[in-house]
């Protein structure tokens, strides 16, 4: 019986980084990436990561946009100097053209949306040349997207309504309507 470390071609070097300031995500990244192959240490912050790439220059990173300490950007750059091979996603919860193109520039491979999970991730690492990863089994409708976007920059707003609201260019009564429902699926 093969192992999914042999499934995957992982290539020699199956050393991941993942760097996301959310610890609780990475955390939980890290393990499913784990158990497909991958050999993944975590930072939560541009430094730390930075910190890491001095150390080890990993095959494989995951990293966020935005973290609380900088740009993920940053952290592309530093990746990309150390070991031009390394294959980079980019994660973010704000899907901007400008912000892909960007990550593209910058030497990221891919760029993915939030929440994407440990399979979207595993098939934008491992893609070959220009050929896009296969459709996520599971897309999110475009209504749990939102939802999910209001829900970030609400609790950015430390869950203040009217600063959310106007943060969305929303009327602040829709938005209480909005926040008072359960997530779309």
């Amino acid at each position: 019986m093969t192992d999914k470390k042999n499934a995957l071609d992982l290539g020699a070097d199956p050393s991941l980084l993942l760097v996301d300031d959310d610890e609780m995500f990475v955390t939980r990244l890290a393990r499913a990436m784990e158990k497909r192959g991958f050999i993944p240490q975590t930072a939560l912050s541009v430094s730390a990561a930075k910190d890491m790439i001095r150390e080890f220059a990993p095959a494989y990173a995951v990293v966020d946009l935005r973290l609380e300490d900088g740009n993920g950007l940053d952290v592309v750059e530093a990746l990309r100097e150390a070991r031009e091979d390394a294959r980079i996603i980019v994660l973010t919860g704000y899907g901007a053209i400008a912000t892909a193109v960007a990550a593209v520039k910058m030497g990221a491979t891919d760029y993915l949306a939030k929440p994407a999970d440990a399979n979207d991730v595993t098939s934008a690492l491992l893609s070959i040349g220009d050929s896009l990863p296969p459709p996520p089994e599971n897309p999110m409708s475009a209504d749990r997207v939102r939802w999910e976007h209001i829900q970030r920059v609400y609790e950015q707003c430390d869950r203040n309504v009217s600063e959310t609201a106007r943060r969305l260019h929303m009327h602040r009564r829709t938005l209480q309507r909005i926040l008072a429902k359960r997530s779309p699926r």
